[in-house]
């Protein structure tokens, strides 16, 4: 046997387990699913009197320890209670939808960003600030729909993105 097919089959072989193991991370390693009746549920939304927590049913989400931009949530608002919430709402522009990971089915970037962008959605921030430079934003629905994630703002541009 030849020394150099030997040490190209570890090298292969190292880089194949190398890449299967940042995939496992960055899609199930990491996330953590949020208890659906537990604190990290409770979706508010900011409003010109301040904010109002929204009455969610089928409450989907996703957390993170590791990235302040890994939250991701799916919820439903009675359409009574929403349209009354709504009314003061605080608009969130360039809102950007951040991919989930493909596991977390409830949540799809690139439909609700196309539906941002066609009006057929609204983007409205729900806490400002959640963690330094980030906020919470909301695509909202007009039938009750509501999916989340945080996202970095631009409030303070000269500290840039992280301290």
């Amino acid at each position: 046997m030849n020394w150099g097919k030997v040490a190209a089959v570890a090298l292969l072989g190292s880089t194949v387990a190398a890449g299967a193991g940042m995939w496992y991370a960055q899609e199930y390693l990491y996330y953590d699913p949020i208890d659906p009746n537990g604190p990290g549920a409770a979706i508010a939304l900011a409003t010109e009197g301040g904010a109002r927590d929204l009455p969610l049913t089928g409450f989907e989400g996703i957390d993170a320890d590791s990235s302040p931009l890994r939250w991701r949530a799916c919820a439903t608002v009675d359409q009574a209670a929403l349209d009354g919430l709504m009314a003061g709402a605080l608009p969130f522009d360039g809102a950007t939808p951040l991919n989930a990971p493909r596991w977390f089915a409830c949540f799809d970037a690139a439909r609700i960003g196309g539906d941002l962008e066609s009006g057929a959605a609204r983007a409205v921030l729900s806490v400002s600030d959640i963690r330094p430079d980030v906020d919470r934003v909301l695509a909202v629905y007009p039938d009750g729909r509501v999916y989340g994630w945080h996202q970095y703002n631009d409030k303070t541009p000269e500290r840039g993105v992280m301290d």
